[in-house]
């Protein structure tokens, strides 16, 4: 949900479709959950959300946000996966704004945001910050797909490598290619195992449990392959750690 996975945002009656990964004039700049499991959406004040939401009595507007997560490498069939989340929408008013303006803040500590959460906490800036009351979701991915609880959804934790991932995807796609393909070794007894040594393996998605590698030049079909680490890390040094273990074992 707080990655950089693009997110639009449609309300029903309403055409427009507003991207939240452009900064532009009509769309969203940032998101982030509330410790109450809510999703806190900034957008432009003169926006169709903000309009539809000011008007909006309690949870009479609802809308549906849906998100489409994309590899940051190149890679073919790059969508690894959808989520969308459905609820209500409505302003954050008075005294909780200046709290949800610290939070996107501190998940979204871009220069540009700066200003922009001062401006909030004080009541302006040609900003709005609204708030989406989840009451379903669900996500189709690489891992399958699955309806997701409102509760768990409020206490699911963001990974902490999930603001990291692009870049390292991207490292180890460029700097580590003969030891990304090396990995093939520890696929036992797959039929594909040969791949890594003849054929491309790129890092496709990362996260705290493991890594997950397409071989796209497989004997057979192209397939994923996913590569659990002993034990989920917790920031990058664990991460570092992990992956010599997981390198060093394909090297054995």
């Amino acid at each position: 949900m707080e990655s950089k996975a693009t997110a639009s945002l449609t309300i029903p009656g309403i055409e427009t479709v507003e991207s939240m990964d452009d900064l532009g004039a009509h769309a969203p700049a940032a998101r982030a959950v509330s410790p109450d499991g809510d999703v806190l959406l900034l957008v432009p004040g003169g926006s169709a959300a903000a309009r539809a939401a000011a008007y909006a009595q309690d949870d009479e507007v609802t809308c549906v946000m849906e998100i489409t997560d994309v590899a940051p490498v190149a890679v073919a069939h790059r969508i690894r996966g959808r989520a969308w989340v459905g609820g209500w929408l409505t302003p954050v008013r008075d005294r909780d704004r200046a709290a949800a303006a610290a939070l996107l803040a501190r998940r979204h500590p871009l220069g540009e945001l700066l200003g922009i959460g001062e401006a909030l906490a004080g009541g302006g800036g040609g900003w709005a910050l609204l708030r989406l009351e989840v009451g379903e979701a669900c996500v189709d991915d690489l891992w399958g797909a699955d309806a997701v609880e409102p509760d768990d959804f409020a206490t699911a934790a963001p990974d902490p490598l999930a603001p990291h991932e692009a870049e390292l995807l991207q490292h180890l796609h460029a700097a580590h290619d003969d030891q990304m393909r090396g990995l093939c070794s520890l696929l036992g007894d797959h039929p594909d195992r040969a791949c890594g040594t003849r054929g491309r393996a790129i890092p496709v998605a990362l996260d705290r449990f493991g890594l997950r590698v397409r071989f796209p030049d497989a004997p057979g079909n192209p397939f994923d392959a996913r590569f659990d680490f002993p034990e989920p890390v917790r920031n990058i040094s664990e991460l570092r750690r992990a992956m010599h273990t997981l390198f060093d074992a394909a090297a054995d």
